[in-house]
């Protein structure tokens, strides 16, 4: 988690600090693929890793990026590597924000887990803050957000070789239940009550789905790389979670991400992107009007999907706090995530009975 932005050029662990990895095997595993890895200079691992880990490469004379999952018990559905290679191996073909994996190994005697590696792409990250040159440009930036989710929904996936991927049907049912037990297992079987009601909820107005679109899954400013010089997007990165399913799920992620300055205080710890910063960003209910307007969807259920955005949102804080507790080392201000993620249940709730939106 950057305090604001990247600045240009990638940047590194110090190398005592970085996850070590046998790269002598990996070579010897790449080897045997006709592929070349180049160890000098030797391979250095980017900052961040609370989820993946990501390594620049050289590999037959083209700089890669090697990404792993950490280390230790990984939450179901998640840091699904043979799944993020599957779609990037082929959705670049369609949608060319998508880097492309070349080559995947589940094979864990190599480097202990699965990992792919893809096509490297340089560019700044944006979080919380927005560098200089784009400090009011929340309307230009609104629209690359929204016009890109709605191209991304549009990708025929029959055409890319991704038509049967996933499970669309029965999605957004899946969805309730699967956020509902990752909740109660972050938090040792005893979640808050508001945590059954928010679910119950959902069940009760789950919504006709409609036609299944490619998901991102995580969708939000800080997985965009743009340019050093502008807003023009280079790379749409983590896709693990992606799959198909109802696309105004994936239009819900963005939303708990779409942080107001008037929202509570737990909704600004983390800072995920700039919106309730800086007051060119137009409120959530205007980007919804957006994505309707683009997208040619429906958007009457939006409440349903505001509502599970805001609950997976909540349950990914509890998850991470739940790590905290096993022991990993992490960054530090996770030992506080257990009461934010508590704090987020409470807002969704507000949410689900329309005191907020």
């Amino acid at each position: 988690m950057a305090d604001s932005f990247e600045t240009p050029g990638p940047t590194f662990r110090p190398p005592e600090r970085e996850d070590k990895q046998d790269w002598a095997q990996l070579a010897s595993h790449l080897a045997e693929h006709d592929f070349a890895l180049n160890l000098e200079p030797a391979p250095r691992q980017f900052v961040g890793g609370m989820g993946n880990l990501n390594f620049l490469l050289e590999m037959d004379g083209k700089t890669v990026v090697l990404r792993r999952p950490p280390a230790g018990p990984i939450p179901p559905g998640a840091n699904d590597m043979r799944r993020e290679h599957r779609i990037l191996s082929r959705l670049w073909q369609a949608f060319p924000l998508a880097p492309r994996s070349y080559h995947f190994c589940d094979d864990e005697s190599v480097l202990g887990a699965p990992f792919f590696i893809m096509e490297y792409r340089e560019g700044r990250c944006i979080y919380e803050g927005l560098p200089d040159d784009l400090t009011g440009q929340g309307g230009p930036i609104t629209e690359m957000l929204i016009g890109t989710l709605a191209e991304l929904h549009a990708v025929d996936t029959d055409a890319i070789g991704l038509g049967d991927f996933g499970r669309p049907e029965g999605f957004l049912g899946r969805a309730v239940e699967g956020w509902a037990k990752r909740c109660s297992l972050s938090l040792d079987d005893n979640p808050p009550p508001v945590a059954g009601e928010i679910a119950d909820w959902l069940r009760a107005n789950l919504p006709p789905e409609q036609p299944p679109s490619l998901l991102h899954n995580d969708y939000k400013l800080n997985n965009f790389l743009v340019g050093y010089d502008g807003l023009a997007p280079i790379a749409l990165l983590d896709w693990d979670q992606g799959t198909r399913g109802d696309p105004l799920f994936d239009f819900g992620t963005l939303l708990s991400y779409w942080i107001a300055p008037d929202d509570p205080e737990a909704m600004h710890f983390m800072g995920q992107m700039p919106t309730g910063s800086d007051p060119s960003f137009p409120d959530r209910r205007a980007v919804v009007e957006l994505y309707g307007q683009l997208s040619g969807r429906n958007m009457s259920d939006v409440l349903f999907h505001r509502v599970i955005g805001m609950f997976k949102l909540a349950v990914i804080f509890l998850q991470l706090y739940a790590r905290h507790r096993r022991g990993e080392r992490l960054d530090g201000r996770l030992a506080e995530l257990g009461g934010i993620g508590e704090d987020i249940l409470d807002f969704t709730w507000e949410i689900a009975q329309a005191r907020a939106f």
